[in-house]
């Protein structure tokens, strides 16, 4: 059984972020400066390294780490006393009232389930019990498990109360926001240093990443690396110009379990209980939300590369790249233009 890499590794694993060229500020922005104010903790179950391109932010870089901390301690789905923990406790006995932002939170998570005919889905969590893929309980579950959990799966059975903030759930569900908390805690991050004047800053969450402005070198923007599926240390398969953007990566290199000489990686279907099988190893999600992307990335997977392609291709605003297990690159409309190919190992698909 082996586990996926975490820490340092999975944010140089997953994206490269590289500056270089020429800005030019305004005046009412705060001066921007070359050399960042960083930050690097353990957080979220990942390594989260925070970037600030403006003089004297200590204040606020504390302020963005406590709200790193708030956030997670209301999301966990093992903290107990979290918003999440009490809402998978209380499952099948009463609606529990949850703080403003974890209410928006699961009802974006259920508005990307609808969007996505069901393929993201934070009801999986049942499911995702079984398996434990990233834990050292990791383990392949029976069939007979699978099928008797599939029925508690399923985001139309989740009952909100706007006016309340409320959340419910039938007996047996459980709720589980790993593929979009990350997001959603990032866009907070950037909405709070936003609050506080920063206009160019890095949000790393370990692979959901958050550009802000543009490089203090570079007017085209940050020269983001898409990660090579099949390396661990940062190698990248090509790059292109982001602003103001969020980038997340998802792969099945990311964590898995081998059982009986298989790989299973940990994208799991809601439809089969099930990893996702299909020829994806790796997709990229540009989008102007991170939370958004974060529902991406996971959608994708499920969709496929021909169904995926069309499906961001009719999304306003989104872009993406798709890596397939034989090595080629498959771009979405709005990036066969900017996209740099820089590995001889990969080749752009038609």
């Amino acid at each position: 059984m082996k586990k996926g890499i975490t820490g340092l590794l999975l944010i140089c694993s997953i994206i490269f972020l590289i500056a270089c060229g020429s800005k030019k500020e305004s005046a009412s922005q705060l001066p921007v400066v070359k050399t960042p104010l960083t930050r690097t903790e353990s957080l979220l179950h990942t390594v989260v390294q925070l970037s600030i391109y403006h003089e004297n932010q200590e204040e606020a870089m504390d302020g963005a780490i406590k709200l790193i901390k708030e956030m997670e301690s209301l999301l966990s789905t093992s903290v107990e006393g979290s918003d999440i923990y009490r809402i998978n406790q209380a499952a099948g006995k009463e609606p529990v009232k949850v703080d403003e932002r974890t209410f928006e939170l699961v009802e974006e998570a259920l508005n990307a389930s609808d969007r996505s005919q069901g393929r993201f889905d934070i009801t999986i969590g049942v499911i995702n019990k079984l398996w434990n893929i990233g834990s050292e309980n990791a383990r392949k579950p029976d069939s007979s498990e699978i099928e008797a959990a599939l029925p508690y799966v399923g985001y139309d059975k989740v009952k909100l109360d706007a006016k309340e903030k409320t959340v419910y759930i039938e007996e047996g569900m459980s709720l589980e926001l790993g593929a979009i908390s990350k997001g959603y805690i990032a866009d907070q991050v950037k909405k709070y240093f936003e609050e506080k004047g920063i206009s160019t800053a890095i949000i790393n969450l370990g692979g959901n990443v958050v550009v802000m402005g543009t490089s203090p070198n570079q007017e085209k923007g940050w020269k983001v690396g898409v990660q090579d599926p099949d390396k661990i240390r940062g190698a990248t398969v090509g790059y292109v110009y982001q602003k103001n953007r969020s980038i997340v990566t998802s792969g099945i290199y990311e964590r898995y379990i081998e059982v009986d000489g298989q790989i299973y990686h940990h994208i799991l279907s809601p439809a089969t209980g099930y990893p996702v099988e299909n020829t994806i190893s790796g997709v990229t999600v540009f989008t102007d939300t991170s939370t958004q992307g974060d529902t991406l990335s996971t959608t994708l997977f499920i969709y496929g590369i021909e169904e995926g392609l069309a499906y961001i291709n009719d999304l306003e605003g989104v872009e993406a790249v798709f890596i397939d297990k034989d090595h080629g690159v498959h771009l979405s409309d709005g990036l066969k233009d900017h996209f740099a190919l820089t590995n001889e190992e990969y080749h752009l698909a038609d």
